[in-house]
């Protein structure tokens, strides 16, 4: 008789099981003996093999469980060995049931299938979901326990059980208890179960714990339909708080973009008072510098492709920088004290050099690599911080704090400091103003540069990208303070967070509107900025 067989093998699958430290697959002899049980006695004793050979946890079983469930899972007659069968003409074609391999062919008498019922693929729809949760891969298991907390399927809650007794993973076994939290608010389960479930989600505090105990809030009165509404209003408090701080960081985000497009801008516009709207190209130049790297790592150093930024950026610095020095020896030089010459002349370079970039790389947008350390997302709670994001924020307050430096402590700074605040008396004492408005301007532009291989990494490379900053840019360093860095960070910073806060409600475009009148409105008070610099030259 086959079945005290059965019952061995079940007793000894459970023992294997509870002795593991761990869910592990199962060797192979393990595996193809419950296999074969499959074939093993009448439906009662199909779904108790079944029930055991998702108790292995070995993943490779479920090719052999989805064939069983689909009707191609059969016995060879002469030595009991199962197999995945299928038709081929009046024969069948076998294969291995656990590695899928070809096995050969049998005559159709020399095969039977093995016979299910709907209650049988209930069982195994149940013994697949178990092998999913029981997976040695933690991304396997993860995935299962969101499947399960989307589905809120009652018959998992076993399953459940099992897999959060034997999960080590922390993060994980919450994961399940989430997904079993959900699984028992849809079941029968008594008022008390469902109310500690009700907390669970509670405790998850994100809008897919909130939908899901809106729906339960809805489903009638009750102790449980109420204490998912008052769930319901404090994941939405919560969630509130969140939203503010992720405006916040997006603010953020936004706002160091906007400094290191401006800061170069803050220095050339406060120092020699040049309105140049070619400057967004040196933030265009700077992005191409980058694409050029990255296409050369590509074709010359692949296998180091990650560190292909660390190389783009004091390329970039030099790139920009230089077509900033020859900008200003080559044109503004000449039209210091006109300033509408000056703008008029700087927006003709600026097409110039859209047009040379169009000629050189075309029209159309460049692939920029992202390295796989600013890949991801950091969360933090209710907050996703990408990687990106935060690389960008940090190089902006790193060169923030740069230039600082140069400025204060360098020969250059002070010389350039004294040239910001009288020009005249600079050149009496022996500074050439001319040599500082060069290197000032070509500073301003290399900046720039550093800019565009940040601004590569969240926009799309191509002639236009500097179009897209050259206005936020005068926002903030007329908002800030001519030529005063502390004021131009601040402005970035506040232009930035008020501008993620307005697009939920005014839209993005609107929002840049209202800004922009709040910023007009602003210098009509103080038309200096938030920190006008001083200095005699300044305030003749």
């Amino acid at each position: 008789m086959r079945l005290p067989k059965l019952f061995i093998l079940l007793a000894w699958c459970v023992a294997f099981v509870a002795a593991a430290p761990s869910v592990r697959a199962a060797d192979d002899q393990v595996l193809t003996a419950a296999i074969t049980a499959l074939a093993e006695g009448k439906f009662k004793e199909r779904a108790a093999a079944i029930a055991a050979l998702a108790e292995l946890g070995d993943p490779r079983a479920a090719r052999a469980l989805e064939a069983l469930g689909n009707g191609d899972l059969f016995e060879r007659k002469a030595d009991g060995a199962v197999f995945i069968a299928t038709k081929d003409g009046r024969d069948y074609k076998l294969f291995n049931p656990i590695t899928g391999e070809a096995a050969g062919e049998a005559g159709r008498r020399e095969v039977g299938k093995i016979r299910v019922n709907n209650s049988i693929r209930r069982d195994v729809s149940a013994a697949m979901g178990a092998l999913t949760m029981l997976s040695p891969d933690p991304k396997v298991r993860a995935e299962a326990a969101d499947q399960v907390f989307k589905s809120g399927d009652p018959s998992a809650i076993e399953l459940l059980d099992m897999a959060i007794e034997r999960e080590q993973d922390a993060a994980l076994k919450q994961a399940f208890v989430e997904a079993r939290a959900v699984a028992v608010l849809a079941s029968d389960a008594d008022e008390a179960d469902k109310l500690a479930a009700v907390e669970v989600l509670v405790a998850r505090r994100d809008r897919e714990a909130s939908s899901k105990l809106s729906e339960v809030a809805l489903s009638g009165d009750g102790a449980v339909p109420t204490a998912a509404a008052q769930g319901v209003e404090r994941i939405e408090q919560a969630l509130l708080l969140w939203d503010v701080a992720q405006n916040i960081w997006y603010g953020i985000s936004l706002g160091s973009v906007l400094l290191l497009a401006a800061i170069g801008l803050a220095i050339t516009f406060g120092v020699m008072g040049v309105i140049n709207m070619a400057h967004g190209e040196m933030v265009m130049l700077g992005a191409y510098s980058t694409y050029v790297v990255q296409e050369v790592f590509r074709a010359s150093f692949p296998g180091a492709f990650d560190y292909s930024l660390f190389v783009a950026v004091p390329v970039a610095f030099l790139v920009a920088g230089a077509f900033g020095v020859a900008l200003e020896r080559g044109v503004i030089r000449w039209l210091y004290g006109r300033p509408l010459e000056t703008l008029l002349a700087t927006w003709g370079l600026s097409l110039v050099l859209q047009q040379m970039v169009r000629s050189t790389f075309g029209p159309t947008n460049r692939e920029v690599g992202t390295p796989t350390w600013m890949s991801g997302t950091v969360e933090i709670g209710g907050l996703l911080l990408t990687s990106n994001r935060i690389a960008i924020v940090v190089f902006a307050a790193l060169v923030f704090i740069a230039l600082l430096l140069v400025i204060k402590y360098t020969s250059f700074g002070l010389q350039m400091r004294a040239v910001t605040q009288n020009r005249r008396m600079a050149n009496a004492v022996g500074i050439r103003s001319g040599w500082v408005d060069a290197m000032t301007f070509g500073l301003g532009s290399a900046i720039a540069g550093m800019g565009g291989v940040a601004l590569s990494q969240i926009d799309n490379v191509s002639p236009n990208l500097g179009q897209s900053y050259i206005i936020d840019s005068f926002l903030v360093v007329v908002f800030g303070g001519v030529g005063n860095l502390w004021g131009t960070l601040f402005g970035a910073m506040t232009l930035g967070i008020a501008n993620k806060f307005l697009e939920p409600y005014a839209g993005a475009v609107l929002g840049k509107i209202v800004i922009l009148v709040a910023v007009i409105l602003f210098i009509q008070k103080r038309p200096r900025g938030l920190f006008a610099l001083k200095g005699r030259a300044v305030e003749a």
